[in-house]
C-alpha cells in the first residue's frame, strides 16, 4: 500500500501547487539552423494554465485515496 499512499500524497501536492501557481511555463526549441560555423536556434516559451477545478479535483482525489488506504487498516 505504500505506492497508493505515495500516489495520494502526490495528487494532493500537485493539486495544491496547481491552485497556488495557476499554471507553469516551459521552453521548447522549435527551429535549429546551421550555417557553416554559425548555429541558430529559436526557442518558444509555452504557458500551460491549470484550471481551478483540476487542482481542487486532484486534492479531493488524493484525500479520498488516502482515506481509503487508511480505512483498509494500513
Amino acid at each position: 500500500m505504500n505506492g497508493t499512499k505515495f500516489a495520494a500524497l502526490l495528487l494532493i501536492v500537485a493539486g495544491v501547487l496547481g491552485l497556488a501557481y495557476g499554471g507553469f511555463t516551459y521552453t521548447r526549441e522549435t527551429h535549429e539552423t546551421k550555417l557553416g560555423p554559425i548555429e541558430l536556434t529559436v526557442e518558444d516559451r509555452e504557458t500551460v494554465n491549470v484550471p481551478v477545478w483540476v487542482g481542487a479535483g486532484a486534492i479531493i482525489a488524493g484525500v479520498l485515496l488516502l482515506v481509503r488506504v487508511k480505512g483498509l487498516g494500513t
